[in-house]
Formats: C-alpha cells, structure tokens, sequence
C-alpha cells in the first residue's frame, strides 16, 4: 500500500489525516464483491456528475456508502475492543500521534 498504515491495521493515512481500512475478516470473495460493487457506484457518481443529473448522483452516492458501510470503511467500527473510532481525524491529535511523528523525516540540519 503506497500509504502508512497504522500498527494495528485500522486505518492508513493521507495527508495526515486517518482513513479507516475494510474489515480485514471479511471472507476475500466478499471482499472483492464490494470492492467491484464500490467502484461501480463511484464512476456512477462521475457520470451522474458529468450529466448534471442529481437524482442519479444522489442514488449514486448512496451506493457508494451502501458500499464503503458493507467493507466495514464507514458506520459502526469493525474492531471488538471498545477503541475509539478515528476516521477522518488528524494523525496527530490522535493516539496514533507519537507513530505518525516517527514517520515524517528528520530535518537534515539548520535551514532545512
């Protein structure tokens, strides 16, 4: 994955920010289903978007959280531990602040 992910596999990060990963339970068939079923509903957004056709947007874009909610992306979390959910928070105002941190470089000296 081109993006960090976060020690425990919840969540990887773009621009700083968390963005939590599918359940990794789901059985790998499933899994492909609704990933297909995920980017059909996203090019439908594109195309409804393209035509200036709300209805079909908003039918879309009900699709795609019908989607990201069926991989475990949005809604209720899929861990069982009682930890919080951090979605779409910044990396370092979370508990994940001090792992973030380490994976910025490191200032190659004065004036860098």
């Amino acid at each position: 994955m081109k993006h960090p992910v976060t020690p425990d596999g919840r969540y990887f990060v773009v621009r700083g920010r968390l963005w939590r990963l599918a359940n990794p339970d789901l059985p790998p068939a499933e899994r492909e289903r609704l990933t297909r079923d995920l980017m059909a509903a996203r090019r439908a957004v594109r195309g409804a978007l393209a035509a200036q056709d709300r209805e079909a947007e908003r039918s879309a874009r009900a699709d795609v959280d019908a989607a990201k909610r069926a991989l475990g992306e949005r809604g209720p979390a899929w861990w069982q531990d009682g930890a919080p959910d951090l979605n779409r928070r910044l990396a370092r105002n979370t508990p994940y602040a001090a792992w973030f941190a380490g994976l910025l470089p490191e200032p190659d000296g004065p004036g860098s």
